[in-house]
């Protein structure tokens, strides 16, 4: 099987299981960050393979739809890749991407695993949670587990542990504090740095129209 006949078949795999995914974790979502990804592998010195395969298959199985076990998709990822007999470091360094390039795993001090394909990743897919299309999906989300927009009572946290984050329920505009404001500078190469900056002042300028709107000031 050539890269470009497996890369297709991933393609249809993960069309076909996502097909009734919410919103901003659906086969869109993944079509976007394949392509960030392939856009930010061009400047890196990264198998574009690996790359491609674990844009596709990231989000497989995001653990927030299946109580929290985050185990679902890493091994769906792995049994789909054993059917398509493709070499076993391959599959170990795909599963190993996507069990680990999670937000939720940045608040661990001493990560477990780590790769240029990881990071290349792991920026195409913080990409698409900042900017206008990240604004869309956190409403998106807010909606789907029917979250206030904002409450000022309830402030963001910001000190908050990797459980805590798991667990939390707060108004949509605090998750702009507790994740999307602080991707920027989290990004690991210079292209994911560079669209980033450009995506997060959008950002910056979207919360200061909505609490102009929601103060009655314009």
């Amino acid at each position: 099987m050539t890269n470009e006949t497996l890369i297709e078949s991933t393609m249809i795999f993960v069309k076909e299981s996502l097909k009734h995914a919410e919103g901003g974790h659906d086969w869109f979502h993944t079509l976007r960050v394949y392509k960030n990804a392939n856009l930010i592998a061009k400047a890196e010195c990264v198998d574009p393979l690996v790359v491609g395969l674990a844009a596709l298959l990231h989000d497989i199985a995001d653990s927030k739809f299946h109580d929290g076990d985050e185990t679902i998709g890493p091994r769906i990822a792995s049994e789909f890749l054993l059917k398509q007999n493709i070499d076993s470091e391959i599959i170990e360094h795909v599963t190993q991407i996507i069990e680990n390039m999670s937000f939720k795993n940045s608040f661990d001090l001493n990560p477990s695993f780590s790769s240029k394909e990881m990071e290349v990743v792991q920026d195409a897919d913080r990409l698409d949670a900042i900017g206008a299309i990240g604004i869309a999906r956190c409403f998106n989300y807010g909606g789907f587990k029917n979250r206030a927009l904002y409450n000022p009572d309830i402030p963001p946290n910001l000190k908050m542990t990797k459980a805590e984050y798991k667990a939390a329920k707060a108004p949509t505009i605090n998750h702009f504090y507790e994740k999307l404001l602080l991707l920027k500078d989290q990004m690991n190469t210079k292209t994911g740095k560079r669209i980033a900056e450009k995506r997060h002042t959008f950002m910056e300028d979207y919360l200061n129209q909505f609490y102009a709107e929601w103060n009655g000031e314009k």
